[in-house]
């Protein structure tokens, strides 16, 4: 560590290793440009209120998108409660074969799912991570630059309740991510979404619409639904800030066993009102938010890019 004295630390043109940091901040940012330009759709699945189903929409959405034949990857930021390995009965540690570039591969649910998760790189799974924001902030823009994604149509990030360090993280590093918003028909969920939707107003985070989740109960004994949480809320309130309304998906017992088990059921193809509302929902995400080409980014003039200050080539970027 070097040394600073009191006249250069902190004053007016002086610095202490702040070119180490900066250069160190500045390479991180080239990986994380270089990872994002190969993912044509970002979407944050968020929510202002807690306990309305984000992980199951989440964990679903993403496998629902790759049974249709996209190249999908479903990152947890919900740090303090990563549940998403455990949903997908995914026991291992993160242990493969580093990319030829030393970025860390991502766990791997089939051919066209991948899955990075703080869970997966930690000894004990039941030890609490006791982080503040800038720990969260780190670990959120490594899982982006130093994972090998590779190419993606669709990266499914699933976020923590609310509006705090991890979906401010994610709006200022992936600039052309898009919310999803999940509520469910009470009014005081719906009260905690509405900051979720002036969330993504003040970040100019484009969103894509909201889903109301557990939107009535199928009864296991006649399959039919029974509103025990209203419904309804949800459209009113996609209406009232004039974005798309994504559908209802109920309540039905089987979700929560097949969560536990490990075995997502809204994405299985069973049969079932539940599952039949999700397909209508994934349909329209889809619609929303259509695979197109990948923006490419910029390198800079000053850049060690193999591409120098054109657009990155993949067959000649080093970057």
């Amino acid at each position: 560590m070097s040394k600073c004295s009191s006249s250069g630390c902190g004053s007016k043109g002086g610095s202490c290793g702040s070119a180490d940091a900066n250069a160190t901040i500045a390479q991180q940012n080239m990986a994380i440009n270089a990872s994002l330009g190969r993912i044509k759709n970002k979407i944050l699945v968020m929510s202002g209120k807690g306990g309305v189903g984000k992980s199951t929409v989440s964990v679903n959405l993403a496998i629902g998108l790759a049974k249709k034949g996209h190249k999908v990857g479903l990152m947890d930021v919900d740090l303090h409660g990563p549940d998403i390995v455990r949903m997908l009965g995914m026991d291992g540690p993160l242990n493969g074969k580093h990319s030829k570039e030393g970025k860390m591969p991502p766990l791997q649910y089939n051919d066209n799912l991948r899955v990075i998760s703080l869970e997966s790189m930690m000894e004990n799974r039941d030890d609490p991570v006791i982080w503040r924001g800038p720990l969260k902030n780190q670990a959120i823009r490594q899982f982006i630059a130093d994972v090998d994604w590779g190419d993606l149509d669709y990266l499914i990030i699933d976020a923590p309740p609310g509006t705090g360090d991890e979906p401010m993280t994610v709006a200022n590093t992936i600039k052309d991510a898009n919310a999803l918003v999940v509520t469910t028909p009470q009014s005081i969920a719906l009260a905690d979404v509405r900051k979720s939707l002036n969330f993504c107003k003040i970040v100019k985070m484009r969103i894509i619409g909201v889903v109301e989740n557990m939107s009535g109960f199928i009864c296991p004994h006649c399959d039919k639904p029974v509103d025990i949480f209203k419904t309804g809320g949800g459209e009113k309130l996609a209406n009232e800030f004039s974005v798309p309304f994504l559908g209802r998906i109920p309540v039905d017992p089987k979700v929560v066993i097949a969560g536990d088990d490990g075995t997502p059921y809204l994405s299985s193809g069973a049969k079932g009102l539940a599952v039949e509302a999700f397909e209508a929902f994934l349909a329209k995400v889809m619609k929303e938010q259509p695979v197109k080409a990948a923006a490419i980014p910029m390198a800079g003039l000053n850049s060690s890019c193999g591409c120098g200050s054109g657009p990155c080539n993949p067959d000649t970027c080093d970057c």
